[in-house]
């Protein structure tokens, strides 16, 4: 509350630190945004028109159907009878991520960009009393709206620590505000379930179930030793500040733990040697968000589905190829150039089957692992520092030729076979400036 003679904010009103964007619906209001008559009507945006493929985005008007990212194409159909596809430009929402920060600075700065459609600002003095970061967060909202597109909603989120308030920002769809003040905290989280926390996903629920818990009452009991074990690591510690609303931590989290990418082949690549091509190319793209992250990788992991026949089959991939996986992880001295990269991609590709029943590779992904910052990294006792600097130098000397030129400008000859295969898609984590 105010004082209305001084203006200034009594000393027990609620503070609050984080103010965190979620753009709801973000490549489908983009369209929409672009396109009126796509406005009030069930869209889709998805990678290619193809029944087996996958929506990578959902308006409002479609989730009303049950249609929601990830959901197969051919089931959004049968969901929503009608409803809209519209191949994904990934230019034009990069574009329009750059023009929402821009609309947010015009309020306040933001402190970090958690992903395409999500970011988080620090406030800070006189910004933190409730009723002050109240009135910030619907001026944020409004200059989304005035300067980026009126098609655009986003849900607002404030609390005293950012993880929270990612977690209010979630608690009310499509464009909503709300504030987990301390005084409202603990009885909000127990309107939720754990599935609902960023970070609990289908595997760490099963974990919390197996440990007996199944309820947010059960978790916000545990004290810090048992929510450590519950968790398996210090991610418990975290979470157990702050669920209390203790902004403990934040920093460590500001790097990515891994960086990857996967394609499903066209039918001319889906050979052994066309998959080796794909896998040298998207471990090339990885490679280059590792060093502008300024990142170092110390595990690779290689990925490869195999089509079979339903009777070998040990799944069924999402576009509906009876398949068999395989996949094969590999330590790294910590690396981010690419020679050492393709090295550790030769080792992990020559242990992959090789037999008559893996003939029909259809999916690759490479993925780098147990990533470390710059100011974290050691130094390789085998390699020395002259050696890893003549690499480190090759590598961002072809970053620089390829972000001039065009990615694909400076590449190793065991990727040209992938040719435009493999096109840059936009990971929900990451914003390619330069792809």
């Amino acid at each position: 509350m105010t004082d209305a003679k001084t203006n200034t904010f009594r000393t027990g009103d609620p503070r609050l630190q984080w103010l965190f964007l979620d753009l709801n619906s973000y490549f489908a209001s983009v369209e929409q945004e672009l396109r009126p008559e796509l406005r009030d009507r069930p869209l889709a945006v998805v990678p290619v028109m193809a029944d087996t493929t996958c929506c990578i985005a959902a308006s409002y008007e479609a989730k009303r159907y049950g249609v929601r990212t990830g959901t197969q194409v051919g089931d959004a159909k049968r969901l929503c009878p009608g409803i809209l596809l519209v191949e994904a430009r990934h230019e034009l929402y990069v574009d329009y991520h750059h023009r929402v920060v821009e609309a947010v600075e015009s309020c306040l700065p933001v402190t970090s960009v958690m992903s395409i459609d999500e970011m988080a600002c620090r406030l800070m003095g006189r910004e933190q009393p409730l009723l002050a970061a109240l009135e910030l967060a619907r001026e944020v909202k409004a200059a989304v709206r005035h300067n980026v597109g009126n098609t655009l909603r986003c849900s607002v989120g404030l609390a005293t620590n950012r993880y929270l308030s990612k977690v209010a920002s979630d608690m009310e769809k499509p464009d909503g505000l709300v504030a987990l003040t301390p005084d409202v905290l603990h009885d909000a989280l127990l309107a939720l379930t754990p599935r609902d926390l960023p970070g609990v996903g289908a595997r760490m629920e099963k974990r919390l179930q197996q440990s007996g818990i199944h309820t947010m009452a059960q978790l916000l009991a545990l004290d810090r030793e048992q929510m450590h074990t519950a968790w398996g690591g210090i991610g418990g510690d975290k979470l157990w500040h702050w669920l209390r609303g203790d902004d403990f931590g934040d920093g460590e989290l500001e790097y990515q733990k891994s960086i990857g990418h996967s394609h499903v082949l066209p039918p001319e690549l889906r050979t052994s040697e066309g998959a080796y091509a794909v896998a040298n190319k998207l471990l090339h793209k990885a490679a280059m968000r590792l060093r502008k992250a300024n990142l170092w990788a110390a595990n690779m992991t290689l990925t490869i589905r195999f089509s079979v026949g339903s009777a070998a089959a040990k799944s069924k991939h999402t576009s509906g190829i009876h398949q068999e996986p395989w996949a094969q992880s590999c330590p790294l001295l910590e690396c981010q150039d690419n020679q050492t990269l393709v090295e550790g991609l030769q080792h992990l590709w020559g242990q992959s089957p090789a037999t008559l029943a893996h003939k029909k590779p259809f999916f690759v992904g490479v993925t780098l692992g147990n990533l470390v910052p710059d100011h974290l990294h050691t130094l390789s006792l085998f390699s020395g520092l002259e050696e890893e600097g003549k690499r480190t130098r090759l590598s961002t000397t072809m970053d620089r030729v390829n972000y001039k030129y065009g990615t694909n400008t400076l590449c190793f000859a065991s990727m040209l076979l992938a040719g435009a295969a493999a096109p840059t898609r936009i990971a929900f984590s990451s914003i390619p400036e330069l792809f």
